[in-house]
């Protein structure tokens, strides 16, 4: 098993010599995105106001510890993802995947932007029943707005599984590569910030 896989959804741990949580450190929950290439979508959640941490990697397929070779054959089942770690304090849920809603096109199967394969699919990996509420009336908020015409929505709500970090080269890609292009228009972050 990888070192740095996540195999519990909350991605919380405790001892006994621990003092509780609220006295010790901020609150924290964890909300997994699949919107195409993990670079821009990363990217786009690193800048969002009450988001501790975004991290590139892996998630829904069959094979363990999966590198970024095996999940471009298309052939390991896995989603290329983003999980973000973010204080609900400062941040809620519901706010999160609007903001997917906002860095990906959730009516195009399996393909955003040039990049195409099932591990570009649009989807929602909940941890818990309150996330797959939210992120079910969010779908159909979402079809009822028309924001997207008459195209349907087409992204995958599952639960959570294993998610498997990425390699280090793939973690926080963009402001390594600043002249790199994305599917993702960033214009909305600069609105999301003065509205913070």
């Amino acid at each position: 098993m990888h070192a740095d896989a996540d195999n519990s959804p909350a991605n919380t741990t405790s001892t006994s010599d621990s003092p509780p949580a609220a006295a010790s450190a901020p609150a924290k929950d964890v909300a997994i995105f699949a919107g195409g290439c993990f670079w821009g979508v990363e990217h786009a959640y690193q800048q969002v106001p009450g988001v501790i941490e975004a991290v590139s990697g892996y998630i829904g397929g069959e094979v363990s510890d999966p590198n970024y070779r095996q999940v471009c054959t298309d052939t390991t089942g896995h989603a290329e993802a983003v999980r973000v770690t973010y204080d609900p304090a400062k941040i809620s849920y519901r706010e999160l995947v609007d903001i997917f809603w906002r860095v990906h096109d959730p009516t195009t199967v399996n393909r955003q932007g040039p990049d195409y394969g099932s591990q570009y699919r649009s989807a929602i990996f909940f941890n818990n029943p309150d996330q797959e509420r939210i992120a079910r009336e969010s779908v159909i908020a979402l079809e009822e707005s028309k924001r997207f015409g008459k195209r349907s929505i087409v992204t995958q709500i599952n639960p959570a599984s294993t998610f498997w970090p990425a390699e280090e080269y793939h973690q926080e890609y963009l402001d390594k590569h600043p002249n790199v292009t994305c599917h993702v228009d960033f214009g909305f972050l600069d609105e999301l910030k003065q509205n913070k």
